[in-house]
Parts: structure tokens; sequence; C-alpha cells
């Protein structure tokens, strides 16, 4: 990937970015990762409802370490190319903060989960491996509101612990990225393939968050490969970034923080190593505290769960077919082409959606209808193909009804599937209801007559070999059979009926 740098007038020197990520992934579990408390979305339920006293940290509650937590942690790595932990422990990692009632969350510190990991991106058309530097579990923090303005601006601040303890991953990437473009295909891949291990909703609120350290570093310090010498980023003040919740919101946050950064050294001014708020609504990073050294969090073990020994789970967790995988497959077994296979691999329900479509129909047909026409209205609509998911057998009609020739098309895209979408129906039923069937030979014959008779102009223009006006008179002999006729049909009739070639052929 591509070095971002620019000029350091005090210096002479050029200025390279280096940006690390620590990503935060909820993971989908029924249960908290420590307790029995739920972890569906509250929904209209109050504050501070789905709470207990292991959540809530209250004195001799004892945690208790949910198994899918961590089976889920294990796929995660797996699917990164990581190590997985022979033993894996958690601790105690202490600051103050009034979304952690304990005022220490229980995480992990120098035995991970999962290490030495990797992920493959692809940033305009260049390809390469971001590393993963490790993986690890822990409870995530309840939720904070505040009230009237920004982190800076409220006039004072609500908390809510619904949200705590629910099992979160912490996934940390070395240091790898040199724009801020290239941290937002990292989060697109790593969400798409965390969907593909069912292990991730990505609709849900606040299921990924993202803080990102970002240094600039002299130019000549970076290695032709874009590596960067460890020593040559400890010389560099960093600052982190937090409060990251979407893909663009990434991009975003780091190209201010950048600039910032930049305008600060050009000005002559130290860039400051602090912790920085990333405000959403006015696009810019405040300055929160000063940044934390590993020594200020004051680890220690969590004397109340003991090691997880987890080097066997590796062997006996499967997961699916990844995203990459199941895009070259779709190229190979089915004959697609790149941007097809991209479009039906996107997520793994349009994946699986499209391969029950395609097995009873001519796979390109079938991934015409589903990434073109199926993913096109639904994305209009906002909304995803789970809302089609169980009515696979209707969109099966659909195609068929136009592949056998018994509605056109167009009805059936611009009529049909959008009042299936839009109503509930069935296609039968739309069918029916809007007289959608074949037109007749003689209906198309009487149609095709009138629209040359009523229309000598365009007759004339398509004897001059005009460009449309051809397409113009098959448009009035469609609009006259409302869309009945077959375009091709009316096309052949209306060249016979104006006697062979237009001027232009």
């Amino acid at each position: 990937m591509g070095t971002q740098a620019s000029a350091d007038p005090a210096t002479g020197a050029d200025l390279a970015v280096v940006i690390g990520l620590e990503v935060h992934v909820q993971l989908e579990t029924d249960t908290k990762i420590f307790c029995g408390c739920s972890t569906t979305p509250a929904g209209d339920e109050a504050p501070n409802s789905r709470t207990c006293p292991v959540c809530l940290g209250l004195p001799g509650a004892l945690p208790v370490v949910n198994e899918a937590a961590v089976e889920a942690a294990v796929r995660v790595g797996k699917a990164l190319d990581a190590d997985i932990a022979p033993e894996t422990r958690f601790h105690r990692k202490n600051y103050f903060y009034p979304d952690l009632p304990k005022n220490f969350q229980i995480s992990q510190y120098d035995a991970p989960v999962c290490r030495d990991g990797r992920l493959a991106v692809s940033v305009e058309g260049e390809r390469r491996e971001v590393a993963v530097r490790r993986a690890h579990l822990e409870e995530d923090p309840g939720s904070v509101v505040h009230e009237g303005g920004s982190i800076d601006t409220a006039e004072y601040t609500l908390v809510d612990y619904n949200r705590a303890g629910t099992p979160l991953m912490e996934i940390v990437t070395e240091p790898d990225f040199r724009a801020p473009a290239e941290t937002r295909a990292f989060l697109a891949k790593l969400e798409e393939v965390l969907e593909y291990l069912g292990v991730f909703d990505g609709e849900r609120d606040g299921s990924l968050r993202v803080d990102a350290n970002v240094s600039l570093v002299p130019a000549e310090e970076m290695a032709a490969d874009g590596s960067v010498d460890d020593a040559a980023l400890a010389d560099a003040n960093r600052t982190e970034v937090k409060n990251i919740s979407s893909h663009r919101g990434a991009e975003r946050a780091l190209a201010y923080e950048v600039t910032r950064q930049r305008n600060a050294v050009e000005r002559g001014r130290v860039v400051e190593q602090e912790t920085r708020h990333w405000d959403e609504s006015r696009g810019i990073t405040v300055s929160m505290r000063a940044k934390e050294e590993e020594k200020d969090y004051r680890y220690f073990g969590e004397a109340d769960i003991p090691p997880l020994r987890v080097a066997d789970w590796r062997d006996r967790l499967s997961i699916p077919e990844l995203p990459d995988a199941r895009r070259e497959r779709f190229r190979e077994e089915y004959g697609l082409d790149g941007e097809a296979a991209a479009k039906l691999t996107s997520t793994k329900q349009v994946a699986d959606f499209y391969e029950r479509a395609a097995a009873d129909f001519d796979p390109g047909l079938a991934a015409t209808w589903v990434a073109d026409v199926l993913l096109g209205e639904l994305n209009y609509r906002d909304m995803t193909v789970a809302a089609v998911a169980d009515r696979l057998d209707e969109v099966r009609e659909l195609i068929r009804l136009v592949d056998a020739g018994e509605i056109t098309r167009k009805n059936a895209e611009e009529t049909v599937l959008r009042a299936m979408l839009d109503e509930g129906v069935d296609p039968e039923t739309v069918v029916e209801r809007e007289s959608l069937g074949p037109a007749d030979e003689d209906e198309v014959a009487v149609a095709v007559r009138e629209a040359v008779d009523e229309n000598p102009g365009a007759v004339s223009d398509y004897h001059d070999g005009e460009d449309g006006a051809l397409n113009y008179l098959v448009g009035q002999v469609m609009a006259a059979t409302g869309g009945a006729a077959d375009p091709g049909t009316v096309n052949e009739r209306l060249r016979a009926e104006l006697g062979g070639e237009s001027g232009a052929d």
C-alpha cells in the first residue's frame, strides 16, 4: 500500500503516516461473558435493567466464563490464521471510568487467545496482508450518553450498564497502515469475515468500535517495503483516536488527525502524546487526556477465573468457507466475472441465497437476478437479503415466469418484484391483479401497425438512419400492450413492418 508523506519545513525531512488499529468487536452470544444476563438488544427496556451482581461488580459476585464466547474467539483466530494459545488467562485492567462499575475491566494481558494473525485486504487493486498482533477477550463496558452536547460540551452524562459484560474481542493490528483509506478497506474486510463466521452482527448498535494510533515519522526511517523501525516509532509521539464506530468514520477521523498533526509540525509545534475523542458530528478530534502507558493500567491476574486450555479447540471447532475462497469458487464453478462474484459474496446471506437460486436456474441468469435486480431493489429500500430469505420460492417463481416467457422482464422488475417487496404479496397475485400475462400475437401485430401509422416522423427518422427511432417505436408498442409484449419480438415485427434495414445499417 502507498505511503503518504509531507515535507517538514523545520527539518527539511518528509513525514510518513503510520497507523495501527485496535478493533473492538461485540461477539454474538445469548448471554454476557461472565454472567447469565441476556445480550439481545434491550429495545424499549429501561436502562440498567439487564444487569446482575456480576456485571455490576457488586462485592462477593464471582464471574464464570461463557464457553460460547471463547469458542467464537477461537473461530476468529482460525479465520485470521493466528496462533491459538495453549493456555489463555484473564487479568484485571485497572482504570476509572464511569462505564466500568468495578473500576477495572476483566481483560487479557500477556496470554491472549490469539497471536500473530493476518488478513489480506485490497485497496485500489493493490493486495497485501495486514498483520494482526493479537486478539483477546474482554468484557464490554457500559454505555454513556452525553446529554446536551458532545463529550466536552455536555451538560451531564448518563450511564447505562445494560451493555456492560457483553463479550468483546479486541483485535490489535501491527502499525501496517500508511493512509486512512487503507483502514477503511481493512475494517470492511474484517467485518465481512466476522459476519461469515456468524459471530458478529453489524446491525447492532455499537457492535464495532475502533481506536486508532496515529504517528508521523521521518520518511527516511521507512524501509522500501513500507515497514518502520520500532525505535523510529518510539521516538514519534503518537495520538490515540477513540470513539470511531464505522468504516467511513475511521477514514474521516484519521484524515483529520493526520492533517492536524502535519499542521502542528509545519508550525514548529510538538505533537503531544495523548488520547483524543472523535466527534462525529463536528468532524474533529478533541483532546481527552494524556495517553496512558501500559504500566498505568496496573494489570494483575484475575484470581476468580482459572487459566483456560484451548489449544486443541482449533482442531475441534470448524469455520465456514470464508469470503475470498467463496468468491474464487463462484468464479470457477459458476463462471461469474469478478464483479458479480464480489457482489454475490458481499455477505454470507447473499451468497447462500444465490447458491440456492442457482440450483434451479442457469448460474448466470440467477446471478443477474440476485446481484443486479434483487439487491438493487433491496438497497433502494434500505433492506438486506434477510428480508427475503424465507421467500426464496417466490423469487424462484418470478425468475421462472420471465424465463418461460409468461411475463416480460420489464414487468417482472418494475411491477412484480416491487409489489412483492412493498406489499409482501406473491408474484402470481401481482401478475393476475395487473393482467401481466403475455400479449397474444394479434395484439402485438395491431400495436405495431398503429405505432407505424401514428408516428410518421419516427418512421422517416428510422429510414434516414437516425439512432433511437426504432427504440422509440418499440416503446410505443410496449406502452400499448401494457409492457406485456416481448421487446425482442416487437423489434423484429417493427423491422419487418418498416421494410427491412434502416439507412444507418
